[in-house]
């Protein structure tokens, strides 16, 4: 793959993504064309500090998790417990593999004029290792207010906080993408008449 430098072509969905995103301020009518090296050096760089933030967490969790085995209190668990335990120290650990995987991809693949394909195939990780990270303290959380909450209330409440996840992470970032796109499409509606 070649990247060349001409600007990117507005395609609505793309843009409509990074309109709101790269600014702080109000968006001005018509914004300087990117170039398309300058795009997906852009995006890597996003990439890159999305995975700090997420490989920080998961490999915190996962630490916690392998620790727990060692303590006193958990021979005392119950059959369940132990199962969701193994669970939730296999999703820590596939977690950890997805959100440290574009930084392998990346060294692999640098300098062969990929960036375009790493970029996609990081941001597809980082979705997936998201998923699997929201799953990981979700079970994390069942395992801990099991042992604290009487009853259902663990159950109820771990519910609660992976629904809050659910819309934190992916109906939030879906609602603005759309209202973004249909904020395009109406612009571009308007300019034709």
């Amino acid at each position: 793959m070649t990247m060349t430098e001409r600007p990117v072509e507005d395609t609505g969905e793309a843009s409509a993504c990074c309109e709101c995103h790269d600014s702080v301020g109000p968006q001005p009518e018509v914004e300087p064309p990117e170039f398309a090296r300058e795009r997906v050096n852009r995006r890597w760089n996003e990439v890159l500090q999305e995975t700090r933030v997420a490989q920080t967490g998961v490999q915190i969790l996962f630490g916690f998790l392998l620790s727990v085995a060692f303590t006193p209190l958990f021979r005392e668990l119950e059959t369940f417990d132990r199962v969701v335990y193994v669970i939730t120290v296999v999703l820590g650990a596939s977690a950890t593999g997805a959100l440290i995987a574009p930084v392998s991809i990346h060294r692999f693949l640098s300098g062969q004029r990929m960036k375009d394909d790493v970029v996609e195939t990081a941001g597809r990780l980082m979705i997936g290792g998201m998923v699997l990270l929201a799953l990981t303290i979700g079970c994390t959380l069942l395992l801990i207010l099991r042992l604290v909450v009487p009853g259902v209330l663990a159950e109820i409440l771990v519910g609660t906080v992976m629904l809050w996840f659910g819309y934190c992470w992916y109906v939030l970032p879906v609602h603005l993408r759309r209202r973004a796109a249909r904020r395009i499409l109406t612009r571009k509606e308007g300019d034709r008449t």
